[in-house]
């Protein structure tokens, strides 16, 4: 069965996601920022009454902290029960591979960004680095406060 994946870029380079697990793609909408949050987190903002946490997926990455303007986006992601907003550049589109294409990356080095990775996949001639959310999201008990 192939898998899908929603595509968009930070800081000029290629990531996917799952596409089961993004609830919805918003156009950007400033944050509140919130204190004593991790730099990653650029604050929270309102999700139809619901207090959305949203990171900064540049800054979570280890990359300077996004300049946010009304051509980002926020990717609303699902985990389990966590629900966060993640700022991206653009987003790209939706692609299908099979599930044995899915390389894995290559072995953790100085580069914060390999550390949460669940694979490689290539599309077009475009490598696409797909992003683990458990893993990104292992911060959870930090933004539950958020």
């Amino acid at each position: 069965m192939p898998r899908e994946l929603i595509t968009f870029e930070v800081e000029g380079q290629l990531f996917g996601l799952d596409v089961m697990a993004i609830r919805e793609i918003r156009a950007w909408t400033p944050v509140t920022r919130l204190p004593g949050v991790p730099h990653y987190v650029a604050g929270v903002v309102n999700l139809r009454g619901t207090v959305l946490p949203v990171v900064d997926l540049a800054a979570r990455l280890g990359w300077p902290a996004t300049e946010a303007t009304a051509r980002h986006a926020i990717i609303v992601t699902q985990s389990g029960t966590q629900v966060r907003g993640l700022i991206v550049d653009s987003v790209s589109d939706i692609v299908a591979f099979p599930d044995d294409a899915l390389q894995p990356p290559p072995a953790p080095s100085g580069d914060s960004v390999v550390a949460f990775l669940e694979g490689l996949v290539t599309h077009d001639d475009r490598m696409i680095m797909v992003l683990d959310l458990k893993t990104l999201n292992a911060d959870e008990a930090v933004l539950e406060a958020a």
